[in-house]
């Protein structure tokens, strides 16, 4: 009688077919193989982030000489910074040996998606960098953008700041300042003010006119060039209005217009002209529904004690 073999069953004959596979591979040649790989891809990535970084500071002093705004230059750094970054890690996973053509249409699916959840952040960090190379504005200029008026603290990528002259901080998203109307009264270095002043009809127009620009000249902050001009702009209801025109420098805007308009107050009240005022004079009417007034109705409903007549007391019964 023969013993009875154990039949085998397929776990068993998987168990051994890897193993007969594990030892047919040459585990000293695939060593050598994937350890080059790997110290290859590894020195790649350090040598080429090494070199990204020394690239992306080489063009923001490039950038720099170039007298590029400072926020723009490291902006544009940190950017060119990622990009080469990126290409080094492509680079050193491709030397591992792993497919990159599939890892690049992942990324541009991926940053496509990223790109329309964030729209409105690319939108202002394309109108940041609008700003920043055309330079509307610079920090320290007075402004009125997007309705808000006030003195420019700082040009951000993604938002500019102002202080308004109540010292109240305004944020405003650069996307909504490149799509409005910027009114920079900093730009030029001088700046115009009009000051309209109204006499009185019988006032002798040729003196206030003179006055006008006595006042204008004497005040050290005008400019003397361009020289102040006075003109009559128009007939009111109860003045003939007179407009000074006269620049003074940005700095010194605010103080010129008010001592000039003091000064016009009064010097004009001392030299015996006249600022008239509108004033009218008003008639109330009440009528009744027929036409007549009702202040003559009133007057003959109500009698004088006097005019009424005295009721007679009949004779007594004798």
């Amino acid at each position: 009688m023969q013993p009875s073999v154990p039949a085998t069953t397929p776990q068993h004959d998987q168990a051994a077919q890897l193993a007969r596979e594990l030892r047919g591979i040459d585990w000293l040649q695939l060593l050598e193989t994937w350890g080059l790989r790997l110290l290859a891809a590894l020195a790649i990535f350090m040598i080429g982030r090494w070199l990204a970084r020394r690239m992306s500071t080489g063009l923001g002093r490039a950038l720099g000489r170039a007298n590029v705004d400072g926020t723009l230059s490291g902006f544009l750094g940190n950017i060119a910074y990622a990009v080469m970054l990126v290409l080094v890690i492509m680079t050193a996973l491709a030397a591992i040996g792993i497919p990159t053509t599939s890892m690049f249409a992942v990324l541009g699916a991926a940053g496509l998606a990223v790109g329309l959840a964030l729209k409105d952040s690319l939108s202002n960090i394309a109108s940041g960098v609008m700003l920043i190379v055309l330079r509307p504005f610079r920090a320290g200029d007075h402004v009125v953008i997007a309705g808000q008026e006030g003195t420019v603290l700082e040009i951000r990528v993604f938002q500019t700041r102002l202080r308004a002259f109540d010292h109240r901080v305004v944020i405003l998203p650069n996307s909504e300042i490149t799509t409005a109307p910027i009114v920079n009264h900093s730009q030029l270095p001088q700046r115009r003010f009009d000051i309209t002043v109204g006499v009185g009809y019988d006032d002798d127009l040729h003196k206030a006119r003179t006055l006008l620009l006595q006042i204008a000249g004497s005040d050290p902050k005008v400019l003397k060039d361009p020289a102040p001009v006075v003109q009559v702009v128009n007939l009111g209801e109860s003045s003939v209005d007179l407009t000074l025109f006269a620049f003074a420098r940005n700095e010194d805007y605010g103080d010129a217009r008010s001592r000039v308009v003091e000064a016009i107050r009064n010097e004009l009240i001392g030299n015996g002209l006249n600022i008239p005022y509108p004033q009218r004079d008003l008639h109330v009417y009440h009528r009744d529904a027929d036409g007549r007034p009702i202040a003559d109705i009133l007057l003959r409903g109500v009698a004088d004690d006097g005019d009424r007549p005295q009721r007679q007391t009949p004779p007594a019964a004798s």
